[in-house]
């Protein structure tokens, strides 16, 4: 692989991010001389972006930016530390573990992410290096977390639900091993690695797939198991939908150039839904898997960060192209795409018995975010639970946990510590709220321009008496919010989404797909709280009145006429 393969065939100079990971070596950079200055809590924005490959971001705390800075104190720094597990299943040692480090470095919470992570808020600077080592003592990594490689691969949460889903956990486990970056800065900076001498090799030696740049910007992958689309297929980069005969799985179809972010404003920025381009065996996932990243790695614009990632690349070239390119490098060719159907893309909350004859509880964990707060103590009760679990704890991809393989004789253990410490389902809840997301936004992310976790239970309050005067407590519809366009709750899939435009603005968007299957559209633009609500009234009550038998929210409104069908991301912002 020589080294002009790795480097974008755009004749536009590279980005000063790219000039950062071509000289870092690898990764390293200066890091290790950073994380001991004493002087300050902060990095210098060149180790901060390599900070990303090894799972953190430097954030600093918002809602005290202007009372420090009239004292002249530098902003709060701190770090998010991501953890990274496949198919989002750990033992109930690591969740201990998570639980430890999240009480004695972090914020004394868990945050449970849309792409089945933990990450974990408020780390100071020197606190990272021990909070890392003991991420990995319990077999848990931060390395590829963040940062321009691809990132955790997402998997249906239960792979006892039959045995299909445990091959299926199996192949994302795989997948997720065979991209993990090679370079041993990670164990050098992190774990007191032995060092390997400084290399400008073209990238054989330390990184025989990402080469020395690595790609231009993120990549994801999921695995979706029909009839649920629960890790949202068409919003990955890469996805693969199981394909399953006679209770077999035959293998998969391959969705292409998913990605939610964009930019406000910027028509050039758009989310997309994946392309179904064709079929593979399980067998050859991860050879499709490989050569898919490195097309990306090499075609990947290098110049404008904005537009570096997979959809554009191929959106710029066409979907024929990329086919092509795919099946030159694979010296196979995918077979044609097989029959599926999604239903639904949220979670099936309470007990269902799995096919190895144990039992599996899903609860509701509003917005994925664990801690004790007043009466409601969650943190304590999943720890206490964790001491006497044998099974497992898995992270769906709707912010929620499954506490997996519970035998019948553990059941009704389980239940009593689930009553002691107030764990539901969140049947008191509206199905509303129980098909909602939020991501973190204020006063961390510093990227958000308005709340969101804060604030979307808030404003669910006041939605809920308008569905309850409709009859619609119990009607199953998508909603989500982001403090940013970045994307990160997946909001441009959800039938009702709100995306951050400034303090207390958000932009309103309709109609996306009820199985994640469809992008939503642009209804009402930098509106607050009385407006929302005055917008969504009469929109619930015509639903409730005039939808037709099985007809969703999202469908619904097409049809009356409130918004249009987006068909591609190009037509999401006319």
């Amino acid at each position: 692989m020589s080294d002009n393969n790795l480097i974008s065939p755009h004749s536009a100079p590279h980005s000063e991010v790219e000039h950062i990971k071509r000289k870092s070596n690898y990764l390293r950079g200066s890091l290790t001389e950073t994380l001991q200055d004493p002087i300050t809590g902060s990095i210098p924005e060149d180790d901060n972006r390599l900070m990303k490959f090894h799972g953190s971001y430097m954030q600093d705390d918002r809602d005290l930016r202007n009372e420090r800075n009239k004292q002249k104190l530098e902003p709060a720094y701190q770090f998010m530390l991501r953890v990274r597990a496949a198919g989002g299943v750990v033992t109930p040692e690591q969740w201990l573990m998570m639980d430890r480090v999240a009480q004695k470095y972090a914020n004394d919470t868990i945050r449970l992410t849309t792409r089945q992570s933990f990450q974990l808020h408020g780390v100071i600077k020197w606190n990272l290096k021990q909070t890392i080592q003991e991420v990995n003592d319990a077999m848990l990594s931060t390395l590829a977390a963040c940062g321009d490689v691809n990132r955790n691969v997402m998997c249906n949460p239960n792979p006892y639900q039959s045995d299909v889903h445990g091959e299926v956990y199996e192949w994302a486990g795989r997948i997720s091993e065979h991209l993990n970056p090679r370079t041993r800065a990670y164990h050098e900076i992190w774990l007191d690695g032995e060092k390997v001498l400084d290399s400008q090799d073209n990238g054989e030696g330390q990184e025989p797939i990402y080469g020395p740049v690595y790609l231009p910007r993120k990549f994801k992958i999921g695995m979706a198991i029909p009839p649920s689309n629960d890790v949202d297929v068409f919003s990955q980069d890469l996805g693969y939908i199981a394909i399953i005969e006679d209770g077999k799985l035959k293998g998969f179809n391959v969705t292409v150039g998913g990605g939610m972010g964009m930019s406000h404003g910027d028509p050039k920025t758009y989310p997309q839904v994946g392309q179904v381009i064709g079929f593979c065996t399980p067998e050859q996932v991860v050879d499709v898997a490989e050569k898919t990243v490195t097309i990306q790695r090499d075609y990947g614009d290098r110049s404008v960060r904005k537009h570096a990632r997979f959809k554009y690349t191929i959106d710029d070239r066409g979907i024929d192209w990329f086919i092509k390119e795919l099946h030159d490098r694979l010296a196979w060719k995918l077979e044609p795409v097989r029959p599926y159907h999604f239903d639904h893309n949220g979670d099936r909350y309470g007990w269902v018995k799995g096919s190895n004859g144990k039992w599996h509880f899903t609860l509701f964990i509003q917005n994925g975010r664990v801690q004790d707060e007043g009466d409601n103590r969650l943190m304590t009760g999943l720890r206490e639970i964790a001491k006497v679990h044998t099974g497992d704890f898995r992270l769906t991809p709707n912010q929620n946990l499954i506490i997996g393989s519970v035998s019948s004789q553990k059941k009704k253990k389980m239940e009593e510590l689930f009553k002691e410490y107030g764990i539901t389902e969140g049947g008191q809840h509206s199905a509303l709220r129980r098909n909602s997301m939020a991501c973190v936004a204020l006063p961390t992310c510093g990227l958000a321009m308005a709340e969101s976790e804060r604030y979307l239970p808030e404003l669910m309050n006041k939605i809920e008496p308008m569905l309850d005067e409709a009859g619609l407590r119990d009607e199953e519809i998508v909603i989500r919010m982001t403090g940013c366009p970045n994307g990160c709750a997946r909001p441009m899939l959800a039938e009702i989404a709100f995306i951050g435009k400034a303090p207390g603005k958000y932009n309103m968007y309709l109609g996306g797909g009820f199985a994640g299957n469809r992008l939503n559209k642009l209804y009402k633009e930098n509106i607050g709280e009385a407006e929302i609500l005055e917008s969504l009234k009469p929109i619930v009550g015509h639903y409730a009145k005039d939808r037709r038998e099985g007809e969703h929210f999202g469908d619904f409104v097409i049809r009356a006429g409130y918004v249009k069908e987006v068909r591609s991301g190009q037509d999401f912002h006319s």
